[in-house]
């Protein structure tokens, strides 16, 4: 079984944080950064070579550019996992037999997703990480079409729009980036923004943000979403 970044021991964990925003890492640096010996480091770069995630160079290693995306979120899934799935039950009490539940591609999401029971409610989302998990789990889904946007491994853009600007939801649950209460929730990317802006999220039902305390900064991020609208934390 594969196995994901968030998953990896923490030093490495670290090593594929400071890879994904340089273009280079060097042995020495990472070592003074990290706080380990050099030789250690280099088995640690050694280990991710051989997982197909960096690239042995002389001095350092480079990161697979195929391979950013699904660094970037695994990482994430393995933030505050304790505090998500704490959330993801208080969120769970909100959701009754037969609902239709709106998702997001959230990690947040991702771990309620994880405790719907098989057969019992209907789910709407753009994840794909969360469609397969809901799929494994004989959860009855619809994955909204539209662009695949890699980095938050999400379907965005006017198709998906379109179609769940045609569905009927009884809650939706999300997360987001930032919040103030001038400027409600907002997030950096607009795409995903957008999806709140549909029609799903213009009828009279419940909204939820599952964002853990510290996964969210509490100053406007670039892109509102619908300040105007009722939200449930």
């Amino acid at each position: 079984m594969k196995q994901e970044p968030g998953s990896f021991p923490e030093r490495q964990q670290r090593i594929l944080e400071i890879a994904l925003t340089q273009p280079f890492v060097r042995v020495k640096e990472l070592a003074q950064t990290i706080g380990a010996h050099e030789m250690t480091i280099r088995r640690d770069l050694q280990d991710l070579s051989d997982r197909g995630l960096l690239e042995r160079q002389h001095g350092g290693a480079r990161l697979i550019a195929e391979s950013g995306n699904e660094i970037a979120y695994g990482l994430r899934a393995a933030q505050q996992t304790q505090a998500k799935a704490r959330i993801a039950r208080a969120a769970l009490e909100l959701i009754h037999t037969e609902d239709t539940i709106g998702l997001d591609a959230s990690t947040s999401a991702l771990a309620l997703a994880q405790l719907l029971p098989p057969r019992t409610v209907n789910v709407v989302t753009t994840g794909l990480d969360t469609a397969y998990l809901l799929a494994n789990k004989g959860v009855p889904f619809t994955l909204a079409g539209g662009g695949f946007h890699a980095k938050a491994r999400s379907f965005v853009g006017g198709m998906a729009s379109a179609g769940l600007s045609r569905l009927h939801v009884d809650s939706v649950f999300f997360s987001a980036k930032g919040f103030t209460l001038a400027s409600g929730f907002t997030d950096a990317h607009m795409p995903e923004v957008e999806q709140f802006d549909v029609s799903p999220m213009d009828g009279s039902f419940q909204r939820c943000a599952l964002t853990p305390r510290g996964g969210m900064d509490l100053r406007p991020a670039i892109y509102q979403i619908a300040r105007e609208r009722g939200w449930t934390l």
